[in-house]
């Protein structure tokens, strides 16, 4: 029997410096990818996740499950990134 231990979350608010935004922008115009700005992206989820996944082992948690995870930019300028993680931590 599965033992539902409630909603855990993580949150991470990362700055991608404005050279890597500038050049991200200037892909954005030209195509292809930015592989900066994806790093950047990639830390923050990671980041987010790891949160998470302490937060579960506080319960304690044998896992999650059904993990969202949501990507918001901050401020206006679109330098300033939010990565939020969720998902049900459950017991076994």
């Amino acid at each position: 029997m599965t033992e539902y231990l409630g909603i855990v979350t993580g949150e991470t608010i990362i700055g991608a410096n404005f050279i890597k935004y500038f050049f991200a922008r200037i892909r954005d115009i030209v195509g292809g990818r930015a592989s900066s700005y994806e790093s950047v992206l990639r830390e923050a989820k990671d980041s987010a996740l790891k949160e998470m996944k302490e937060r579960s082992e506080e319960r304690p948690a044998h896992g999650i499950v059904a993990v969202y995870l949501d990507y918001e930019t901050v401020d206006s300028n679109g330098g300033m990134l939010m990565v939020t993680a969720s998902g049900t931590a459950v017991k076994f």
